[in-house]
């Protein structure tokens, strides 16, 4: 054992390439609990000395455990001849552990060992452990990562066998609804094999580098040295490496497959996930070849409706955007709380996916890993909002007391099994309401975009994006207090960017006209009414008001998209929104015929999607000329028939949902079951009833008449929808 002198290293063990002794552990783990100092994790160690402990069959996981005198290998190896034996073998090197460690640890009570990771001969659960790292790595050439493999296991354990059996029996349907019912939870082995054959399962148009290439790398990087330091990979967003239970022999072996992973992928340049992944695998691997292999496989995967990990900044930026987004949707209140106390709403929600694989306990998080190789991405924003659901209950009644939300959360979260199981997380995450993959990745795609308006660029590992500064904001219907609580209600792409007037009353006069022909063009629009009596409330429009003369239909025909929302400001705060529909597909009339040589949205592998527009310059009817440089809203995807002109009429219900409908007299606002906001062609009044389409109530109590009204866009942003057909 190393002490580099550092409180922030890792000692890692120097022995020769034998064979790991056996392991010991508690029957049952503990709640993960991460700590942030040596000092910590010992005083953790101190209070868990009282608990019961046993011995623990072994498995093809690794484990602590401290080597053998040289004089008792010789007893050590003849137990290994039997598994039937094992118990014996685990006791034999608990006593004789107990003995050298005493004789040991008396003359330095303040070992480095101990302190990480308590008493090595200590048979009680292992508690999870954040480990923050140094600017350098000391690494062991050798990972003896070779635990078990002579012992057919199914033949211990019967059951697991025939488990394992169904499972290779099952098509991928079969397969999810097992990962979320907890099938291969145990034994540890039977959840190894599953995760080999699922994780092998996963194809790639990629060629993915194999075990050999991990056998290259390792000498190529580690040579013949038995000690060599190598920096901390570029990738990751610090030096930490979750502990999840590993013992010194697991930390080495997860920081050579980081290292090999950041040779053999040189342009990953942001990836803070990965050494979270690499030692949940490691679990679950046979050895190193074997966990660089499947976390490999997990990286190349390109398939944009179900992506496994984000590579860059740029693509994990928009990541967290979509969880903002999705978030506004599910967890309303959280959303406004945070705005309201003037925290940095999206500091906080770039901490999603670092819930799940940072601060959930090792038992929680696995659980999580079942469903996620099999499901995608989408699972894990699932489960984030099954946390976000549950802290919001718990911080609701100490809201005064919270400083910062990030830790509050962070707190939440590694002491989640005070509020919830596993299992019952995992029920929360899947009775949520969520979009389609497609939409979810259109949604990624359009976020993406916005972030590249903002300058962040694919090849950027860290990039400060500068969030909207609402010190020099004026409005005659809205305070800025409560316009900051509005922004943070709408998308986050648009959230990126400053509002900019495109419409008053008091500047452009009262016509229904005059606001169409300055509010046309922009893409998304935020209208805003301040009532005689002082009341203020508006209507999030995602799509342009232009699409309302693309439909030649009798009546009103209605458009718009699902990111619609209608609100109250004052007197009270309050947003209506339907939940999960449509969020990013406009509807279409029956009567448009779809242009095939029209651009159209392909998505590379970066995650990003280029836009062909010709060379054509879009202008506004109100005579100011935009450059066609950001699409605010990803067009329209394909649908699964194409409309042909035999196909009969469908219902206006059908066509889209009733978000949106404009004539020359009227502009309305929701439609199914009553008009959620209704204006008058002269803009001095109108009403507001009960809406479906919105699942809202009465923004005001019948008729109202208009003091003030203003329409705000957003900064650098122009509609498409006089360029690209709707769906």
């Amino acid at each position: 054992m190393i002490d580099c002198g550092n409180r922030n290293s890792i000692p890692i063990h120097t022995s020769s390439d034998q064979d790991l002794g056996s392991m010991a552990g508690g029957r049952s783990r503990q709640r993960s609990h991460s700590c942030d100092s040596p000092e910590e994790s010992k005083n953790y160690g101190d209070r868990k000395k009282t608990e019961d402990t046993f011995l623990r069959p072994r498995s093809r996981s690794f484990y602590e455990t401290p080597e053998p005198k040289k004089s008792d290998y010789d007893v050590v190896n003849l137990s290994r001849s039997c598994p039937l034996r094992q118990r014996a073998h685990s006791l034999l090197h608990y006593e004789v552990s107990k003995k050298e460690k005493k004789a040991k640890t008396k003359p330095n009570k303040r070992s480095p060992t101990r302190e990480l990771n308590g008493s090595k001969g200590n048979l009680k659960s292992v508690s999870m452990m954040t480990i923050s790292e140094s600017d350098k790595w000391e690494i062991c050439s050798s990972s003896r990562m070779k635990y078990g493999q002579f012992v057919d296991w199914e033949k211990i354990d019967p059951e697991a066998a025939i488990r394992y059996q169904l499972i290779l029996q099952s098509d991928h349907h079969q397969l999810k609804t097992m990962a979320r019912e907890g099938f291969w939870a145990m034994p540890h082995t039977l959840r190894a094999k599953a995760y080999y054959h699922i994780i092998q399962s996963i194809n790639s148009s990629i060629v993915t580098p194999d075990r050999e290439v991990h056998h290259v790398l390792t000498k190529e990087l580690f040579g013949e040295q038995k000690i060599s330091t190598h920096p901390v990979p570029d990738y990751m967003e610090a030096g930490d490496i979750p502990r999840y239970c590993l013992n010194e022999a697991g930390l080495n072996s997860v920081k050579r497959i980081l290292l090999s992973l950041g040779k053999c992928f040189p342009d990953m340049n942001f990836c803070p996930i990965l050494p979270e992944m690499v030692s949940l695998l490691l679990h679950f691997s046979e050895d190193e070849a074997e966990c660089f292999h499947s976390v490999s496989r997990l990286i190349c995967y390109n398939d944009p409706n179900k992506r496994y990990i984000d590579q860059t900044f740029l693509t994990y930026r928009a990541s967290c955007m979509t969880f903002g987004d999705l978030a506004n949707r599910c967890c309303k209140g959280i959303r406004k709380l945070i705005a309201s106390s003037y925290q940095n709403l999206f500091d906080f929600y770039s901490d999603w996916i670092m819930w799940i694989f940072a601060d959930l306990p090792f038992t929680y998080a696995i659980r999580v890993l079942d469903v996620y190789l099999l499901e995608g991405y989408k699972v894990l924003y699932r489960v984030a909002l099954a946390l976000l659901s549950l802290y919001k209950v718990s911080v609701s009644s100490r809201v005064a007391d919270v400083e910062d939300f990030r830790t509050d959360m962070k707190g939440f979260v590694e002491s989640v099994a005070r509020h919830c199981t596993a299992e019952r997380l995992l029920e929360m995450a899947f009775m949520i309401p969520m979009a389609t993959r497609r939409e979810l990745n259109l949604l990624f795609n359009a976020n993406v975009d916005a972030l590249m308006l903002k300058g962040v660029s694919i090849h950027q590992k860290r990039h400060s994006v500068e969030m909207v500064d609402f010190n020099n904001f004026t409005s005659s219907v809205v305070t800025v207090a409560s316009m900051r609580v509005v922004w943070a209600w709408i998308p986050e792409r648009f959230a990126l960017f400053s509002p900019i007037r495109l419409f008053s009353t008091a500047e452009h006069g009262r016509s229904l006209a005059s606001l169409y022909s300055h509010v046309e063009g922009h893409e998304p629009a935020l209208l805003i009414i301040k009532t005689v009596d002082e009341e203020v409330f508006g209507a999030f429009l995602s799509t342009d008001l232009i699409e309302r003369k693309k439909h030649d239909s009798e009546g009103l025909t209605y458009f718009g998209t699902g990111e619609c929302f209608v609100c109250t400001i004052r007197t009270s705060k309050e947003r209506y929104q339907q939940a999960m529909v449509n969020i990013m597909t406009r509807g279409s009339s029956h009567q448009q015929v779809r242009d095939s040589s029209c651009a159209s949205s392909q998505i590379d592998n970066s995650g990003c999607s280029p836009i062909t527009t010709g060379t054509i310059t879009l202008t506004c009817p109100a005579g100011t000329p935009q450059n066609p440089s950001y699409l605010t809203i990803p067009l329209t995807s394909p649908s699964e028939e194409p409309i042909t002109a035999k196909e009969p009429k469908r219902p206006k219900e059908q066509e889209a949902s009733m978000f949106i409908a404009g004539t020359d007299s009227q502009l309305i606002i929701g439609g199914d079951g009553g008009h959620a906001l209704c204006l008058q062609e002269d803009l001095e009044g109108g009403y507001s009833e009960a809406c479906d389409t919105f699942k809202s109530i009465a923004l005001y109590k019948g008729h109202f008449k208009i003091q003030a009204l203003e329409v705000w866009g957003i900064q650098n942003s122009i509609s498409f929808s006089h360029s690209f057909p709707s769906e």
